[in-house]
């Protein structure tokens, strides 16, 4: 153990890393220099570095990564409109990347040889720490307590009476029901009830939006300016990227917007139910996909809408720091040369829906989208066009020999002589 010299340990304040932090200490006997990333937990952090060095940390590093995050993280994985399995935005996905690598960075400028998560040896936060710590510094020693056999705090009752024997100051005016991971992108939710997928969730469930009874019963509209596919105006006038995110997150949430409930399937095999709220998120991913809609061609449109599954992946899966993830931020940063406008969304019981779109570079064409034939266009054009796209099917069809065509029995109309 006197191998281990100095820790970084991401530190959040709560329970896990609170025990855990004093557990390092006790069995490596070397120093813990605590970490803790503000990337919009709102109050979560408050008195963070006080609890860190009452628990035992011989310094406590506070962060604010708000600015960073979005503009290095954020944006371009809404450029790339990645979204896994159809309806996780990914929020907690893409902040374990930027953390692990302040840890890094504050590990080789204070010297140490280790960096220490807690994220358990069920989910997916794990890889994505222990990856980015692998790309950035191999050197580095990874510790992960809950992956370690001689780390008997197993539940939440153990890690009490742990921390209540060493005097490490835990909140224990509340009990916590939920597993929550938040940020300004998004909030979960996982555990207690939301274990059985027959479970609806709760109205006490939701931190960062309204339940859908307690919206407004009147719609409102946010109209979000883009410039090359990043957001930079809301409602006319240019705002920073975490006044964006918070505004929106506000507006969102009044109005229930971006609730979701799923079962993901997780990178190491089981399947896991979550319940997520992503506002601003949701908001700006329906802004920018109608954008792409009216600038980007057809063929770039369909691609990009296939790599998207892609980079969605390489975000769940904590591959960040990847060859082929900067190589596809290239692609889609081209592909947002284009991109910019404005678009108007309505906001009303949960939904988020397009009221309307416009850009300079726009494609939309109304004289030949009209259903009135002008002489921009010439019907005759798609005879022809036809018979060539169709060309293979009519050749298939008559060298498979004709066919009897199946289908429900249509009884034919008996005539009016018949009849009399």
């Amino acid at each position: 153990m006197s191998q281990v010299k100095k820790i970084v340990l991401a530190y959040s304040g709560g329970l896990d890393t609170s025990v855990i932090l004093p557990w390092l200490k006790e069995k490596y006997g070397c120093e813990v220099i605590a970490f803790a990333a503000e990337l919009g937990q709102g109050s979560e952090l408050k008195g963070v570095k006080k609890k860190a060095l009452a628990s035992g940390a011989s310094k406590c590093i506070v962060a604010d990564l708000r600015e960073e995050f979005c503009t290095d993280y954020l944006w371009p994985m809404l450029k790339s409109g990645a979204i896994y399995e159809n309806g996780y935005l990914l929020g907690t996905s893409i902040a374990r990347p930027l953390i692990a690598k302040y840890q890094v960075m504050i590990a080789q400028q204070e010297g140490a040889d280790a960096v220490s998560h807690g994220a358990t040896g069920k989910g997916n936060d794990q890889v994505r720490f222990e990856l980015t710590f692998m790309a950035l510094d191999p050197s580095l020693k990874i510790i992960a307590p809950w992956k370690d056999t001689s780390f008997e705090l197993t539940s939440r009752e153990a890690a009490v009476d742990y921390a209540k024997a060493r005097n490490i100051p835990i909140d224990q005016s509340k009990k916590k029901i939920y597993s929550r991971d938040r940020n300004l992108w998004h909030i979960s939710h996982e555990g207690a009830d939301l274990e059985d997928p027959w479970n609806e969730p709760q109205d006490h469930l939701f931190v960062m939006s309204n339940p859908i009874s307690k919206t407004p019963a009147r719609a409102e509209y946010v109209e979000v300016g883009f410039e090359k596919g990043v957001p930079v105006k809301l409602n006319g006038k240019k705002v920073s990227p975490v006044t964006m995110m918070e505004t929106l997150n506000a507006v969102g949430g009044k109005h229930g917007v971006g609730q979701a409930d799923l079962v993901e399937n997780r990178l190491v095999g089981m399947k896991s139910r979550g319940v997520y709220e992503t506002p601003g998120g949701t908001i700006l991913m329906t802004a920018h996909r109608a954008l792409e809609m009216l600038c980007l061609d057809r063929e770039t449109s369909h691609y990009k809408a296939q790599v998207a599954l892609k980079y969605a992946d390489l975000v769940y899966n904590g591959q960040w720091f990847t060859p082929l993830r900067e190589a596809l931020d290239k692609f889609f940063d081209s592909t947002q040369e284009k991109v910019t406008g404005d678009v108007r969304l309505k906001l009303f019981k949960g939904n988020c829906t397009l009221a309307g779109v416009k850009s300079p570079n726009s494609l939309y064409a109304g004289d030949l989208a009209s259903f009135t034939m002008g002489a921009e266009y010439d019907s005759t054009d798609a005879t022809g066009f036809i018979r060539l796209f169709g060309l293979p099917m009519k050749v298939a069809a008559l060298k498979g020999g004709k066919k009897k065509v199946k289908g429900k029995k249509v009884a034919k109309k008996k005539s009016k002589k018949a009849t009399k």
